[in-house]
């Protein structure tokens, strides 16, 4: 049995232990300080989610909630430390649905059969913009751009969000555009300003300012509707004319498999309190982020979804470990 297919018996698993487990205090917990592991630099959208909930968190249980990145692999590294880690509950990941998408074609030490879903805390999508120096100013310019030479377009790195959303919409619409991953979307950005590549499939919020101050185009957004940051600017749906497209990407809270029911369902009753909030909603709409603290059941259902709608193009691309 594959990694995936491990990983997709163990979401049904999960889901009916801890869906049959009655709602109900944790005894005790938590005991001593809470980690939560990001697998991203800080800035990215894993890092602010994680942040919202650390915060919220050490007010909800007073007790000193931290927040520790510990970016490499597509954040595999922090997935596969907390995979292994105690399931008491203080050891907490926060992740994109890509370490269960992309990672079990990837790496071979796959975390996702030692983790369980207990939230789908928020979604994001990416932008795809391009340079000045670029000359283009709509999905035809690009077209035609790169009918008459190589174009290139960076991401924070392979197999990430900004990576996976290029590619769905470069295969449907024909265009060729060469990938330059980097190490998180914020240098990514900063080459395709100095004019070292002519676009870029990334975060809105770090490509945004550039948008408005005009040293960047932006062509489309990723997700099913326009960014509420940037209404102006259309789906990649639209541009594209293919609706079927929508490049959304989810964040999720994760624990170790094997935590007790109880705490899984305090840390879910918490999640939903906090992005249900309509201050967080607000604080995170800011940054383009959709906030939604759904269930666990909810959120292994969302996740085996996100796995099967990745998986032809994750397969297509045949990443390998970097």
């Amino acid at each position: 049995m594959t990694h995936l297919k491990k990983f997709i018996t163990a979401i049904g698993v999960a889901v009916c232990a801890h869906g049959a487990a009655h709602a109900q205090n944790a005894p005790g917990y938590p005991s001593e300080q809470i980690k939560i592991y990001v697998g991203s630099a800080p800035g990215a959208p894993s890092d602010v989610v994680a942040r919202v909930l650390s915060d919220r968190l050490a007010t909800r249980f007073k007790q000193t909630t931290i927040v520790e990145n510990r970016p490499g692999a597509g954040n595999n590294l922090a997935a596969v430390q907390i995979g292994k880690s105690k399931p008491d509950g203080h050891m907490l990941l926060v992740s994109p649905d890509t370490i269960a998408t992309v990672n079990p074609h990837v790496y071979s030490s796959n975390a996702m059969a030692d983790l369980v879903p207990v939230s789908l805390l928020a979604s994001f999508s990416q932008m795809l913009v391009c340079g000045s120096h670029a000359k283009v100013s709509s999905i035809d310019d690009l077209a035609k751009l790169a009918k008459k030479q190589s174009v290139t377009y960076a991401s924070g790195g392979a197999g990430v969000p900004g990576h996976l959303a290029a590619e769905m919409f470069l295969t449907a619409t024909g265009i060729e555009m060469n990938h330059i991953p980097y190490k998180g979307p914020s240098p990514a950005a900063a080459d395709v300003l100095a004019g070292h590549v002519d676009c870029g499939f990334l975060t809105t919020p770090v490509v945004l300012p550039h948008v408005k101050s005009g040293r960047l185009t932006a062509l489309a957004v990723s997700s099913a509707k326009p960014s509420p940051l940037a209404p102006e600017v259309p789906t990649l749906a639209k541009v594209s004319g293919k609706p079927e497209i929508d490049a959304t990407f989810n964040q999720y809270l994760f624990v170790p498999k094997g935590t007790p029911a109880p705490i899984v369902k305090e840390l879910e009753r918490a999640a939903a309190e906090i992005f249900q909030d309509p201050a967080t909603q607000s604080k995170l709409a800011a940054l383009d982020l959709l906030a939604i603290g759904s269930n666990s059941v909810d959120a292994a259902k969302t996740l085996k979804i996100d796995v099967e709608r990745w998986a032809p193009v994750v397969k297509r691309l045949n990443l390998k470990p970097n």
